[in-house]
């Protein structure tokens, strides 16, 4: 449960740095090209960092009261609270229903999923770098990320094409998957990252070892998950037929 939750965290961390550092290159860099497209990649993901971290981490926080067991659901420990608190993250500035809205409906169509797809495409890049290592961290890394990748690629597609309403239908699903991937993707950075730099840097060889195996760990627990989502996105039109009275 604590590796758990330490995965989910350095992986929300690092889709609101990545996120962060977008919006700083779309009003900063000196060519206006890639002040453009990091803009349009920034677009993309808010959405997607205010939805998924925030769903992230109401569970992030209620496991933290499982460690504790039935002393985590009582006052002493403070843990119920760090839920309390995270339960508004889902409501505040936008429902994540609106922002999965917002993703599909705004985001995702103006450009017929040109900026999704260019994510995409930079992702690839990565997997390519995994499945080539030598390290079985990073391989294993590749699996998950590989079948996460193609998860999104069949959901991206299928979305760009539909009617407005299924769209919307299967649009929270699919910024779950969105999150999801593209999080992995930072998180397998991060892992290339410290494996190339594991034999040479003593000082700090625990802090690298403990990256390569959140990120397996995350890419095991996390990325594997995400074709599950793609019935849901595709799916989703299904409520479209289900009569309201029967509520």
């Amino acid at each position: 449960m604590l590796l758990w939750m330490r995965g989910a965290t350095e992986a929300m961390r690092s889709l609101a740095y990545y996120a962060a550092g977008m919006i700083d290159r779309g009003r900063r860099h000196p060519e206006a090209a890639k002040r453009a497209a990091a803009q349009r990649r920034a677009d993309l993901l808010i959405p997607v960092l205010k939805a998924w971290c925030t769903d992230l981490g109401v569970a992030v926080a209620s496991t933290g009261i499982q460690v504790h067991g039935g002393m985590g659901y009582v006052e002493e420990t403070g843990a119920a609270q760090y839920l309390r608190d995270a339960r508004i993250g889902p409501i505040y500035e936008g429902t994540n229903g609106i922002q999965a809205h917002d993703l599909v409906g705004r985001k995702l169509s103006r450009d017929h999923g040109e900026a999704a797809a260019a994510l995409v495409a930079e992702m690839r890049e990565m997997g390519a770098t995994l499945k080539h290592s030598s390290s079985a961290d990073l391989v294993a890394i590749a699996k998950a990320f590989d079948h996460g990748l193609a998860a999104l690629e069949t959901a991206t597609s299928y979305l760009v094409e539909a009617e407005s309403a299924e769209a919307m239908a299967g649009s929270v699903p699919y910024l779950t998957l969105l999150g999801t991937v593209s999080a992995g993707w930072l998180m397998a950075r991060q892992a290339v990252a410290a494996d190339g730099r594991l034999a040479a840097d003593a000082e700090n060889a625990a802090f690298l070892a403990a990256k390569l195996v959140t990120a397996r760990f995350y890419a095991e627990h996390f990325l594997a998950l995400a074709p599950g989502y793609v019935p849901g996105v595709i799916g989703g039109s299904t409520v479209l037929g289900f009569d309201p009275s029967q509520f």
